[in-house]
């Protein structure tokens, strides 16, 4: 891939001081030239360090790892929550301080109102002792309306960036770990379910950072509203606070209701995922048979299912929405027609003070704590889902790379061993496999389809992990698929190691009409690769690479006779002649047809559909009758 050449413009927040911060200057740059024209790419400034997915990624991953580990040890399953507290809490803590003097300030600001129209119900123009009191209030009103305004604004922008933050690290896991899941955890997963948890479970983090604070905040501040209340109207404040403590409850079985209705919506949306998939794959052969009615029915239908819980969630929070939009009047009718009916007279000092401390605790307590309860129960079934992906098993990393001395020794050993690619199913897919082969030796793997020819590449691999017996890999792996994994676009796109491989693996040099190779600077529209030359540009990826073991899966089914033999005999016996190979072969091996490209091969293996395997030496097949026969002679032996 190349490297982006575009120079970013370095931050400004990185050396932005203290008054730029809390204000806001430094963006003032970037809202001259939005002023003046639209905003493009190149006038974003470049990511922070600590916001890099990379370094977030990286600090997660450290706190995962740790938490396998002790779990491990306690015989328990690990918890993604601890780790994202463990990695958060000390930044995210400190927020929460704001969060604290912003309600403070809140439930301030009414006492001072109240004073301020004390002064003027009973106003003495001889008085200066009050007066001076008064502008005080006042001067007091405007420092916690500016204050309040500061911290607003600096509260929520670091409270989502460190949403932001979360986000971007589980992103960066679930990227890292669907690049190393194994063959076995591929079943167990989906491609829907991963682009799922990317785009819709990640983002619940954004929302719960920005709540969160007010399950703790919203109790006390309630607490002291009640107190002050008290001193205001006295028992009166009773009524009204009795209908807020009957919302809290009623807000928490809410959530737990958001909590069951986001984990059957996922589940859903995860099925809908994976069945387009599936529709767009198969799309020609839906086509061809006319199979569009059935197919649209049933996506129609899961589609259906998951709008109808969609549709309860959005009931739900609409229900959330009306108790905060019919709390205050609902509070204040009750609260004043209590007053006055206990014999009290309402005065315009006890009205502005009342109402303004139910709008401040009802801010809280009917809205941002009924959304922190909402958030964190779908933020909990994002996470479960989450972790469940990250606990899938992983493909066994290969060993790195061994010293230039000791590169002679690369080596492949086998003992006893059985795998096992769905232990539900009796019959293992290996079974009993014992051989060793070391530097400078060929190994052709044989057997017919199903023979389990891939498996055993797979075991050596990593991605199959063995059940019994031992296996042991001394030196660096490369690996050429059966399907190649990219198809390249000839004339000029194809990648750099195809460029300098040796000729005879060059798509051009092949047989058959190809494009002609082109320079890079040539960006034309090209042409698609042909299975032969996908092929060829598939076993020169494997080539190219400087290993010391070479696993080759079926390399010459897609090419012809005359193609096959020249790529045997130049390229896996010529240019691999020194390091150990294991070219998987097709049942094309196991029969006459084409016997020259196995009779240079030291030794083969024959892999039945019987899971057992048997081994010759093969220096002494020169002809394709003697191959044959000793083939066949085995094959006897082995079903006898």
């Amino acid at each position: 891939m190349e490297k982006d050449s575009k120079e970013t413009k370095t931050n400004p927040a990185a050396s932005a001081g203290l008054v730029s911060k809390i204000f806001f200057w430094w963006l003032n740059p970037l809202f001259r030239i939005g002023y003046k024209r639209k905003l493009e790419e190149e006038d974003m400034y470049d990511v922070l360090t600590e916001d890099r997915s990379k370094n977030l990624g990286q600090d997660l991953r450290r706190y995962w790892d740790a938490e396998i580990q002790k779990a491990t040890k306690e015989l328990r399953p690990p918890s993604l929550t601890k780790c994202i507290i463990k990695c958060y809490w000390k930044p995210y803590g400190v927020l929460g301080i704001f969060t604290l003097i912003e309600e403070v300030i809140k439930v301030v600001q009414p006492v001072f109102l109240g004073k301020m129209i004390i002064y003027f119900e009973n106003y003495d123009p001889e008085d200066m002792v009050a007066l001076y009191e008064t502008l005080g209030y006042a001067a007091g009103l405007s420092v916690c309306s500016i204050g309040l305004a500061l911290l607003h604004h600096l509260y929520f922008y670091h409270v989502q960036r460190t949403g932001m933050k979360i986000r971007v690290a589980m992103c960066h896991m679930i990227y890292n770990k669907a690049l190393c899941l194994s063959s076995s955890a591929m079943g167990k997963t989906t491609t829907g379910q991963i682009v799922n948890l990317l785009s819709n479970d990640v983002n619940k983090f954004d929302d719960v950072t920005i709540f969160l604070h007010f399950l703790w905040v919203a109790p006390l501040q309630a607490a002291v509203v009640v107190g002050l209340l008290w001193m205001e109207i006295g028992p009166s404040c009773l009524a009204g606070m009795v209908v807020l403590m009957i919302l809290m409850p009623m807000q928490t079985m809410f959530g737990r209701h958001f909590s069951k209705f986001r984990s059957k919506t996922a589940s859903l949306t995860d099925d809908r995922i994976r069945m387009m998939n599936e529709v767009v794959s198969g799309i020609r052969i839906i086509k061809m048979y006319a199979w569009e009615k059935p197919f649209s029915a049933l996506v129609s239908e899961v589609r259906r299912k998951e709008i109808s819980k969609i549709m309860k969630s959005s009931y739900l929070r609409g229900l959330n929405m009306a108790s905060f939009f019919c709390a205050s009047k609902i509070i204040l009718f009750i609260t004043f027609t209590l007053y006055v009916l206990l014999g009290n007279t309402i005065t315009a000092s006890r009205v502005f003070v009342t109402v303004s401390l139910y709008t401040a605790v009802r801010l809280t307590v009917t809205l941002f704590f009924p959304s922190a309860i909402e958030k964190l129960f779908e933020s909990r079934v994002s996470i479960r889902r989450i972790q469940e992906f990250l606990m899938l098993d992983e493909i066994i990393k290969s060993p790195a790379a061994p010293p230039q001395e000791e590169k002679e020794d690369a080596s492949v050993e086998m003992q006893d061993l059985v795998c096992y690619w769905d232990k539900s199913l009796d019959a293992p897919s290996l079974q009993n496999l014992s051989f060793s082969l070391h530097s400078n030796k060929l190994l052709a793997v044989i057997g017919p389809v199903g023979a389990g020819k891939s498996s055993l590449l797979s075991t050596i691999l990593g991605e199959l992990p063995n059940e019994k017996g031992t296996l042991r890999v001394k030196g660096q792996l490369t690996y050429a698929a059966q399907q190649p994994w990219q198809h390249p676009v000839w004339e000029g796109a194809a990648a750099p190691e195809v460029r300098e491989s040796p000729p005879s693996l060059r798509p051009e040099e092949g047989h058959g009409a190809a494009p002609r190779w082109r320079p890079d600077t040539d960006r034309g529209q090209g042409a698609t690769l042909s299975g032969g030359q996908k092929a060829r540009v598939n076993l020169a990826r494997a080539v190219y690479q400087d290993a010391d073991i070479y696993l080759l899966d079926d390399p010459l089914s897609a090419v012809d006779a005359e193609v096959g033999r020249h790529l045997f005999e130049k390229c896996i016996c010529g240019l691999l002649k020194n390091k150990p190979s294991y070219p998987g072969n097709p049942p094309a091996f196991s029969t006459c047809r084409q016997p020259t490209r196995l009779s240079s091969s030291r030794r083969s293996v024959s892999l039945q559909k019987q899971h057992n395997m048997c081994s010759t030496m093969c220096k002494h097949l020169h002809s394709s009758t003697k191959w044959h026969k000793t083939l066949r002679t085995h094959l006897g032996e082995k079903r006898a």
